[in-house]
Order: structure tokens, then sequence, then C-alpha cells
């Protein structure tokens, strides 16, 4: 966030105690080619994926910017944070209000997990339904988003393309398939950089995610998570596989997706098996993505 003093007053939340903060110089000097001000931009860091991947960011001291609805709630979750490594915005995809301009300022990668469950739940309250966040959600987001961005990953879910299929039908009863294919679409369609991450969006068979965090965790318990046995990975094409998929596998795959460019423009789909999988090595990691694009 860059240049604030020739911009309207609007509130930034920090996130130290979530204090809330008059609009001010936090950074100069916005540098073109990967330099010392360049952020990276997360929405819906209070879930269980959002929660794995800032703790892996902060771990591997890459600057980031997390747009939430609750600041205490990212405060409780990930400490109190030097705002050189850390921002916290309070916004909410939902609202195309709260998506100031000046949130992306500096920020080259862009990572989308918002989500809620696919049948009504008390997630769904404060209309938080998969048309809300799924479709409008996305949507909003991705039309914020100035064009200099260099990668959007937007996390997903398999079975888009089969909605009317079983068992994804029973799935998408109440339309979590549809909107997230419309999200899907419009990312595509955006004219910015993508890459597509997939998961069964399933909490029973045919797939599931497994491991942690199931609520909220602190950095520290988040860092020692582990994927069990199930640490290889398994990466698809297609709207094919169906399995389990490691929440670890998932948010590691969405970082290292950033940076290796034939990801660009791709959709992937993602399964843990059992077995040695590639961890943070991004040369195991390029290749997975390159074998799925061979298969």
């Amino acid at each position: 966030m860059f240049g604030f003093s020739n911009r309207p007053s609007w509130f930034f939340e920090a996130c130290s105690g979530c204090r809330r903060l008059r609009r001010r110089r936090l950074l100069q000097n916005v540098e073109s080619d990967h330099g010392s001000q360049e952020y990276h931009l997360l929405a819906a860091p209070e879930n269980y994926f959002g929660q794995l991947i800032v703790a892996s960011l902060l771990n591997r001291n890459i600057k980031s910017r997390i747009i939430v609805r609750d600041c205490e709630k990212a405060t409780t979750l990930f400490g109190e944070q030097d705002e050189e490594k850390l921002q916290v915005l309070k916004g909410d995809t939902r609202n195309p209000d709260d998506l100031d301009p000046s949130m992306f300022e500096g920020v080259t990668h862009v990572i989308c997990c918002t989500g809620t469950t696919a049948f009504p739940s008390k997630r769904w309250d404060s209309d938080n339904t998969p048309e809300r966040v799924d479709w409008e959600g996305v949507r909003n987001l991705v039309t914020a988003l100035p064009p200099s961005i260099k990668r959007v990953i937007l996390v997903s879910s398999v079975g888009v393309t089969k909605s009317n299929e079983l068992p994804w039908s029973i799935m998408n009863l109440f339309g979590v398939l549809k909107y997230k294919k419309m999200g899907e679409d419009f990312v595509r369609n955006s004219g910015l950089p993508f890459t597509i991450i997939s998961y069964i969006h399933w909490h029973t068979r045919p797939g599931r995610l497994t491991d942690g965090p199931y609520t909220s965790y602190d950095l520290n318990t988040l860092l020692k998570a582990t994927a069990g046995e199930r640490r290889a990975v398994v990466i698809g094409q297609g709207d094919k596989l169906v399995g389990e998929a490691s929440r670890i596998v998932v948010a590691e795959a969405c970082i290292q997706a950033l940076d290796i460019d034939f990801t660009e423009g791709q959709i992937y789909e993602i399964n843990s098996v059992l077995g040695e999988g590639p961890g943070c090595d991004p040369q195991k990691w390029r290749e997975l993505f390159k074998a799925a694009r061979q298969s």
C-alpha cells in the first residue's frame, strides 16, 4: 500500500491488536522487478487453507498482505507481526466497495481461497452462501485487481464440469459447483495470468480433505502441522481425479504454482496418497506439475 497521502482518506485495519489507523504512507519506492516492496495478497486467510498459506509465507519471509473480515481473529491466528512482513486489511470480497484500489498497490501475486459449505450450515449465516462467496466474491476481487498482477491462484473444486452427474449433482444441490464454475470462468476470461488449483470440495466419500487445521490455530501450531502418511502428491487435469486431498498439500501447491511459468493458464486437481511427497522442494513440484500436463 503506497502513496496514501495523495488519495481520499479511508480506514486500514492493522494487525497489531486490530488497531484502526488512519491511512498513511507505509511504504515508498515501489520497485517494478521483484523489488523489496512487492507483496503477495491472500483473500480468506482465516479458513483452513488460508491459515496454512499465511503461515508458510511468513515462514519463507515473503511479504504478505491479507484481506480479512475479522482483524481480531487474524491477530489471534498469526500473532503480532511486523507490518513490513504482514499487513492485515479489513475487507469483504462480497462487497465491492471494500476493495479499494490502494489495497492492491505493490501486490504482484494473489491467492484466493474463499469458500463456504456446499450445504446449508451455520457458515451460511450473514449471507455467506456459495453464490455470494464463490461467485460474487471472486468476481469482485478479480475485477478490483490491477493489470500488473503477475499471477492469480484460485482454489476451486473438482467436479465443476460434471455438476449434473452423480455424485456431483448431490454436492451441487444448492449450487456450490455452479457458482464455483462461474468464478473459474470469470478468472479465466479476466485477462490476468491465472492458475486454478482444485480439490474435492466434499467432506465425505468419494473424496475429502485430510489433516488440519480444522479450526483456528496459532502460528506455531500451523507450522508444525503435517500431512501424516499421505504426503505423496498426484496432480491431474481434466476434472478427473477423485480422492483425498491434504490441506497442507493443497496449500503448498498454491504457493509453488505462483512461480512456475508453465502453470499459467492451467487448471489442476490434486490428490494426496500414501508415501513421501515433494514437501517444499520447488524442483519436485515442477516435475509434478509438468507430468500432469503430459499425462
